[in-house]
């Protein structure tokens, strides 16, 4: 039998490999670059920016303070909504039609009205509810309150934010927890796990995977929503520029202020999220090398080896 040749022909004019030539992505390149060149440019030369103006005002008093405001409306209308979201999401998956249809009807309402119109509601509930009482039904009445003095601009903006994030989150969790294979809940049925240490051990450690990228953008958007609250005159970053600018003119040199602010923040943010991505995306990598240790606080983030 005669073995096939396997050697390589010896290396001539006709056999040298020629590049694909692509010269529209040399095109697309020169464009890209044209572009940033003109935008950097614009950014440097033109003295309408007012840089030294903006200089002036990143470290304001005013601006940090609106700055402060703004993170904490996040961070609680982050932390009710991912409560109230698990509860809804619970809700949905439930065998329960009732608990199904009241999580819907949730869903539906506060996802199909804008949370603009839902603050506004929020902050004139008065006009609707003079008066919050809690009592026995067809009895005395325990404790009661003015509603203008329960809903304060901070109550109003926590509650239209937190309530209508909710309903979002809810959607992510449950898709989260329902994207896990039941397999995979027979299984650690089978090996004897409850349904508590099933959904904490298997279910939950997978489901995060799927939930956490969307829940970020989410929290990201409710830093970014949060501006809408200067409708109610909270004095949130946005309103604590508009305040400043309504009084200066410096229109466009505050507004750049808030801008950088709100990009240094979401950096923050897609910093961590990133790193809590990879930390549970362990199994997942194409390599072991795709995450490498930073330092100390990444540790509790970073898969162990």
């Amino acid at each position: 039998m005669t073995r096939p040749d396997l050697t390589l022909p010896p290396r001539g004019a006709d056999n040298v490999v020629v590049p694909r030539p692509r010269p529209w992505r040399w095109v697309g390149m020169a464009v890209v670059a044209v572009l940033a060149v003109a935008v950097v440019s614009s950014f440097v030369t033109n003295p309408n920016y007012q840089w030294d103006v903006v200089a002036g005002y990143v470290f304001d008093p005013r601006i940090l303070a609106g700055l402060r405001t703004t993170l904490l409306l996040t961070l609680i209308g982050t932390v009710i909504a991912a409560a109230l979201g698990l509860v809804l999401a619970t809700m949905r998956l439930s065998t329960s039609p009732l608990l199904r249809g009241t999580a819907g009807v949730y869903v539906w309402f506060f996802r199909g009205t804008p949370v603009l119109v839902q603050l506004i509601l929020w902050y004139n509930l008065a006009i609707l509810v003079p008066t919050v009482s809690i009592g026995v039904p067809f009895g005395p009445t325990l404790w009661s309150a003015s509603t203008n003095d329960l809903i304060t601009p901070w109550t109003a903006a926590i509650l239209g934010l937190a309530l209508n994030e909710a309903a979002y989150l809810g959607e992510i969790i449950r898709s989260g927890i329902i994207s896990v294979d039941k397999g995979q809940t027979e299984a650690a049925h089978a090996l004897g796990l409850g349904r508590l240490d099933t959904f904490r051990r298997i279910v939950l450690p997978q489901a995060l995977r799927v939930i956490v990228p969307p829940a970020a953008n989410e929290a990201i958007g409710l830093l970014k929503y949060s501006s809408v609250v200067s409708v109610i005159a909270l004095p949130e970053l946005l309103y604590a520029g508009q305040l400043i600018y309504a009084r200066t003119y410096e229109t466009i040199p505050v507004l750049i202020v808030v801008c950088l602010w709100y990009l240094v923040v979401v950096t923050a943010l897609t910093a961590v999220e990133s790193r809590v991505e990879a930390r549970l995306g362990a199994g997942f990598r194409r390599t072991p090398d795709d995450v490498t240790r930073n330092g100390r606080w990444a540790r509790w983030l970073l898969p162990r080896r």
